[in-house]
């Protein structure tokens, strides 16, 4: 990974903050950092000159962080927060304020449509595999200092209780019967529905770390299948159903091992409530013949020479072609996917994703 490139494209992106035109996440520090690790690190400047117009502003704080539970979940408080874990991670280990605060932001998970999280996913992947610097140090912050802000809970979310495995708990997954509107005043229609609190509970309990990342896993692989599915039902949210679980599997490896079991169950909360709130009830078919097409990305450039469908390289080359840092993020996700479990089949996500969006 050039680390040069991925450490100006962070300070260029730091001036500006975590969400623009009213309540748009920022996604430029998730898209960069996705570029540059897959090989893609000649687009990133390029990419931001275009997207860095679109930005706000840092925003200024208020006042001090000094009762954190009162200041969680309000935006107005974004410059206090991001000031907050700015000064945090300049005086304490990223490690020990990571611990500190992810159990108390794990059951805010929906906060900016799951962006808190997946931002704080993709800061913690650069902090473990690439080494600590101050841009690393000051994203994490802001990564963190965005989800305590925007900080909400899923309605209904809680312990496991079912004994469904993850196939079966996303396919008994309830749908609200209006869907329109924002995600806030989705997931506020989620309580009303009489099949959801037992749908949101239904995985099974996990007793061991080794169960809970290997159920992670799971829920990453099959969301990604389920985009496949139901993704066209509203294509750019749906993208979340399977980055933010990523996000969170990504974290594991960086916390206590106590903290897994409650992890999964915040990311299973996660992709229980962007399916249910965004996937239609009826799947879409695709044949055999469509998915091999969506892995090369047959519907722009041709492919590399000596490309094949399920190439990963290919998948990703395509979706940084593409630009969209959904599809960007998506490609990332999937890949990971991929690796974890040698389905060429899920690959094909990204592709489909870089039709619809």
């Amino acid at each position: 990974m050039d680390d040069g490139i991925l450490d100006e494209a962070y300070q260029r992106l730091h001036r500006t903050g975590p969400e623009f035109e009213g309540w748009l996440s920022n996604h430029g520090p998730m898209a960069v950092e996705a570029l540059v690790r897959h090989g893609h690190g000649t687009r990133v400047h390029r990419w931001l000159d275009d997207y860095l117009r679109r930005l706000d502003e840092l925003p200024r704080g208020l006042r001090p962080v000094d009762d954190w539970r009162d200041a969680l979940g309000d935006p107005r408080r974004a410059g206090d927060w991001l000031a907050h874990f700015d000064r945090e991670l300049r005086e304490h280990p990223w490690r020990e304020v990571l611990g500190t605060w992810w159990p108390r932001l794990l059951p805010g998970i929906a906060a900016g449509a799951t962006h808190g999280v997946i931002r704080v996913g993709h800061a913690v992947r650069v902090l473990r595999t690439d080494g600590v610097n101050p841009e690393r140090l000051a994203e994490l912050g802001q990564a963190l200092g965005y989800w305590a802000a925007r900080w909400q809970p899923v309605p209904g979310a809680g312990p496991l209780t079912g004994d469904a495995d993850v196939v079966t708990a996303l396919a008994a997954l309830p749908r609200i019967p209006e869907q329109a509107g924002g995600i806030r005043e989705r997931l506020g229609r989620l309580p009303g529905v009489p099949e959801w609190t037992g749908a949101v509970a239904a995985l099974r309990r996990l007793d061991t770390p080794a169960e809970a990342e290997r159920t992670l896993t799971q829920l990453v692989h099959r969301a990604g299948l389920d985009y496949l599915r139901y993704g066209h039902g509203n294509p750019v949210m749906l993208v979340h159903a399977v980055t933010a679980p990523t996000a969170v599997l990504r974290t594991l490896p960086a916390l206590d091992p106590a903290l897994w079991a409650p992890s999964v169950a915040a990311a299973w909360s996660a992709t229980a409530a962007v399916t249910s709130v965004y996937a239609p009830p009826a799947p879409a078919a695709l044949p055999t013949v469509a998915l091999r097409q969506l892995q090369l990305g047959a519907s722009d450039a041709a492919p590399r020479a000596g490309a094949v469908a399920g190439d990963p390289a290919e998948v990703f080359a395509r979706a940084a072609r593409h630009g969209d840092a959904h599809v960007v993020k998506l490609a990332d996700a999937v890949l990971d996917a991929h690796a974890a479990t040698g389905d060429e089949q899920v690959l094909a996500a990204a592709g489909y994703a870089g039709q619809l969006i």
